[in-house]
């Protein structure tokens, strides 16, 4: 991703995925070689979007400056590849611009458009014999801006292939290697197909049969779909070029569930040499609270996070010219840029030493007229008028610091946030997670009593699985939440 935020040291990611009709996301944070799932979201609802479950994991959806609060967490989406066709070659040893002509030509052929409507990704292996083994993808540019239009709303850092996500949850969390194998990441009704070589993504498919196919009731319904599951695997194999399908080890993603056992078992008797792959979790932080079962649900956003948190990833970005992300720069008002400042401080010297001269050598009487003397370039009225800005600015402008402060020493250990968010002429608005109802009833009142805070109000859920309290919790600040009333003129 061509973008300056590449340069940024990363603390935290937040990935979202639509994955199967489901919307997932998780944040993982990366602390000391180590990696801790900090929260999971999920959402089957029909009626959500791509905006509305970006609002529940406390992404900003609406144009703020205050962004930048969060300038060390980075937000990605993943694309479903379901529609990208990707394609293995090799080129000679050429220059890129060759290269870029010969994969050009490829791709017209495996997507048969006109190039103005297609978009592709390559990337290249290291040399070998004169010759360079080469991935691409494709996929049609009305897909891919269509995909921007719903996640713009939240502004990325990059969009990911949900294809190479798998790969990387694979490789750290369910004991991949560096060999090459196919990997299975089989949803409801659908299954990404990765071919891994090296250990990175050179091909996928996505199979329209999943584990719901191969829960039927009747007999004959489940042998009908693990023969067809089996015969689709072999024409994969196929596309994917491999000589040696028998001894390529296939590996399906599982939670230990038996419909997983009962995939691993039709390929098996198609002579594929397909097993298990279940979670082991070296590595992350917090093993109590996680099981081989959320692993697997969150494996697609888990995958994403690790891959952007990775050191000069070399990610197929597909969405290279249909998406620029917005830089996260703190914006300064005039009044903060170094120009203004300096202009502004050596004026106030000037007028610091007049006045002390005159105050200490002639007295009140003659400072307006040394004033006037010294600084006859300068607008009198203009530095007043400057001045009542200023002191403006400092009462309708919110001490950041100062609400981070009383929010953070309000709560006690175990009250964990997620989220922040504040606009003037609103309540400030918090998220996050709560061990007992207890403690956070404790929380609000805290804040109730705090001086400058007022109006406090909270939402709550509880998770079955975890027993964890997700809140939103909104309170009224000093004079910054009250709306702004325009004069009549």
């Amino acid at each position: 991703m061509n973008n300056n935020n590449s340069n940024m040291v990363w603390q935290s990611v937040v990935a979202i995925v639509n994955d199967d009709n489901e919307f997932k996301g998780v944040e993982l944070r990366k602390q000391e070689g180590s990696f801790e799932i900090f929260w999971t979201r999920s959402n089957k609802d029909a009626d959500v979007n791509w905006r509305g479950f970006a609002a529940e994991c406390g992404l900003s959806v609406e144009p703020t400056a205050l962004e930048d609060i969060y300038s060390d967490r980075m937000v990605v989406a993943g694309f479903n590849t379901e529609g990208t066709i990707f394609h293995r070659t090799t080129v000679p040893a050429v220059g890129d611009k060759e290269i870029e002509s010969i994969i050009q030509l490829q791709a017209e052929t495996r997507l048969p458009l006109p190039s103005e409507q297609i978009e592709l990704a390559w990337r290249a292996d290291q040399l070998q014999d004169g010759q360079m083994g080469v991935t691409i993808a494709v996929a049609r540019k009305e897909q891919l801006q269509k995909f921007v239009g719903n996640v713009r709303c939240f502004e990325p850092v990059k969009i990911l292939l949900n294809c190479e996500g798998i790969v990387k949850i694979w490789e750290v969390l369910f004991s991949g290697n560096k060999e090459n194998a196919v990997v299975l990441s089989t949803g409801a009704h659908n299954t990404h197909v990765c071919l891994v070589e090296e250990g990175r993504l050179s091909n996928a498919v996505v199979l329209d049969i999943g584990v719901d196919d191969f829960s039927m009731t009747s007999t004959e319904e489940q042998t009908e779909t693990t023969e067809r599951f089996a015969q689709d695997m072999r024409s994969v194999l196929e596309l994917f070029g491999c000589p040696d399908q028998e001894g390529l080890p296939v590996f399906v993603l599982s939670d230990g569930s038996a419909s997983c056992v009962s995939i691993v078992s039709s390929l098996r008797l198609t002579g594929l040499n397909a097993r298990v792959a279940t979670p082991a979790l070296n590595g992350l932080m917090a093993k109590s609270e996680l099981s081989d079962e959320d692993i697997y649900q969150y494996r697609t956003p888990i995958g994403l996070a690790l891959l952007a948190l990775e050191a000069g990833s070399d990610e197929l970005n597909i969405f290279e010219n249909v998406y620029n992300p917005v830089q996260k720069v703190v914006k300064k008002h005039w009044l903060y840029s170094s120009t203004a400042t300096i202009a502004i401080a050596s004026i106030m010297l000037v007028l610091l030493v007049i006045v002390s001269y005159a105050v200490d050598i002639t007295g009140p009487n003659s400072i307006e007229k040394r004033l006037e003397a010294s600084v006859s370039d300068v607008d009198m009225n203009l530095l007043v008028k400057r001045q009542q800005l200023i002191k403006t600015v400092a009462r309708e402008r919110p001490d950041l610091l100062d609400i981070l402060k009383l929010v953070n020493e309000s709560g006690e250990k175990g009250i964990t946030l997620t989220g922040f968010y504040f606009k003037k002429g609103q309540p400030v608005s918090i998220s996050g997670q709560a061990s007992s109802n207890d403690q956070l009833s404790g929380y609000e009142k805290n804040l109730q009593n705090t001086k400058g805070i007022e109006k406090v109000n909270y939402t709550a859920n509880t998770n079955v699985k975890s027993k964890k309290i997700t809140f939103t919790m909104t309170f009224h600040y000093k004079n910054f939440s009250r709306k702004t009333t325009k004069r009549k003129s």
